[in-house]
């Protein structure tokens, strides 16, 4: 793998292809970094591959040619423990993640499954609750919460396993203006190496210096948020607006 300042990226994608089982070609070739420490927005239309990407990240699909490489590992079944451990995906949908009768109990989840002794299972419950902006909720029922808390909880799922790399499908969507503004806050204050899918680009502009577009399975721009803002051409021909 190529080493960008004399350090392998993070996330390494490399001429990544995948086609769906009923024949349906989902990414053509995609190839992009993400190097230690960046906040990096994935943007495209709907139907692009964004979430099929990401879906590669930590192994829940394997491409059909190419490769994905995460902390110097390739992501393959040998290594999937490891890389799922530091990869901490989090779906648009918060449902998708949540399935316990407490917010403890789903946060607890990863801890556990990864060897920890309850000590620090509790610990890393508590630290995440409180990243998220959440703490006093781990005995609360997940779905008596709101949209924008279930997102928080299901952050805080994936902050508990402490991954080197946090990669977000839609994280505003379906929020109110308030959950919206709350959701920004927090991924400003996360300490965190980011990558981000996201329809929202008055939030792209806000919080990302850099930005990869994705259209038709393909990389067709990656660069400055402020230079790819600015070309309303390039933004136009796949399917984006530049915030008002």
């Amino acid at each position: 793998m190529t080493e960008i300042n004399g350090h392998e990226p993070v996330l390494h994608v490399h001429d990544l292809f995948y086609t769906y089982p009923d024949g349906r070609e989902a990414l053509l070739g995609v190839t992009m970094h993400v190097n230690h420490g960046e906040k990096v927005a994935l943007v495209g239309p709907n139907g692009a591959g964004k979430s099929t990407l990401m879906l590669h990240l930590n192994g829940i699909l394997k491409g059909t040619a190419g490769r994905v490489r995460v902390d110097g590992m390739d992501v393959i079944k040998e290594n999937l423990g490891v890389i799922r451990a530091r990869v901490g995906l989090v779906f648009q949908n918060p449902d998708d993640q949540l399935f316990s009768t407490t917010v403890f109990e789903d946060v607890a989840f990863g801890p556990l499954h990864m060897g920890y002794s309850n000590d620090e299972v509790h610990h890393r419950v508590h630290d995440a609750l409180d990243k998220v902006g959440i703490g006093g909720f781990a005995e609360r029922m997940p779905h008596h919460l709101s949209v924008g808390e279930r997102k928080r909880v299901a952050m805080a799922t994936v902050l508990s396993m402490d991954p080197s790399i946090l990669v977000l499908d839609e994280p505003t969507a379906g929020l109110d203006p308030r959950g919206r503004r709350g959701l920004i806050n927090l991924l400003r204050g996360l300490d965190a190496t980011m990558l981000v899918s996201t329809h929202d680009m008055p939030l792209v502009a806000e919080l990302f210096d850099r930005m990869i577009v994705l259209d038709g399975g393909q990389v067709v721009a990656d660069g400055a948020t402020t230079e790819i803002m600015s070309n309303p051409a390039l933004l136009e021909a796949h399917g984006l607006e530049a915030p008002g």
